[in-house]
C-alpha cells in the first residue's frame, strides 16, 4: 500500500529543518559542558562524556570550505562530476554536502573558500511522489 504524497517537501535528512514559520535550516546538538557542536541527536557527549545538557542548536548558514573531492563515478542517473565538500559552519559544527555553483576542477576550489548553504529541491521525487528538500554550499564573496 503506496503512503500518501506529502503536500510540501519532506527534508532529505532529519538534521534538515523545514519550520512552518520561516526559512529552513540545518540543525546541530550542542553540549551544555564542553561546548561541542555534532549533527544527529545524542545521549551522551562524544567529546567530553556528558550524559545530560545536550541541546539543538541552529547552525549557522556560512562557513569554509574544509575539504573536497571531485567525484566522477557515482550510482546510475547522478550526474557526474560533482563536488562532495565538508564544511566548518561559523560558530561551530562540520557538515558534508555537495558545492554547486561552481567548475568542478582543481583550480577553480580554494581550501578555506568561504561557502554558504543554499536549500532546494532535490532532482528527483521518491516511488510516491514526494519531493525533497535538501542543502547544498555555494561559494560566496568573502
Amino acid at each position: 500500500m503506496a503512503e500518501e504524497k506529502a503536500a510540501s517537501p519532506l527534508p532529505v535528512v532529519p538534521f534538515l529543518k523545514i519550520p512552518d514559520d520561516g526559512d529552513p535550516y540545518l540543525e546541530g546538538h550542542k553540549c551544555k559542558k564542553c561546548s561541542a557542536i555534532f549533527l544527529g541527536e545524542r545521549a551522551v557527549c562524544s567529546s567530553c562524556g556528558a550524559r545530560e545538557g545536550i541541546e539543538p542548536i541552529r547552525l549557522a548558514n556560512k562557513g569554509e570550505l574544509y575539504v573536497y573531492s571531485i567525484v566522477h563515478r557515482s550510482f546510475p542517473g547522478v550526474e557526474v562530476p560533482y563536488v562532495s565538500a565538508v564544511v566548518d559552519l561559523d560558530g561551530g559544527g562540520t557538515v558534508k554536502g555537495n558545492l554547486i555553483g561552481i567548475d568542478p576542477v582543481p583550480e577553480k576550489i580554494e581550501f578555506g573558500m568561504p561557502v554558504e548553504t543554499v536549500f532546494k529541491i532535490a532532482p528527483r521525487k521518491d516511488r510516491d511522489g514526494n519531493e525533497y528538500l535538501t542543502y547544498y554550499f555555494q561559494p560566496r564573496s568573502a
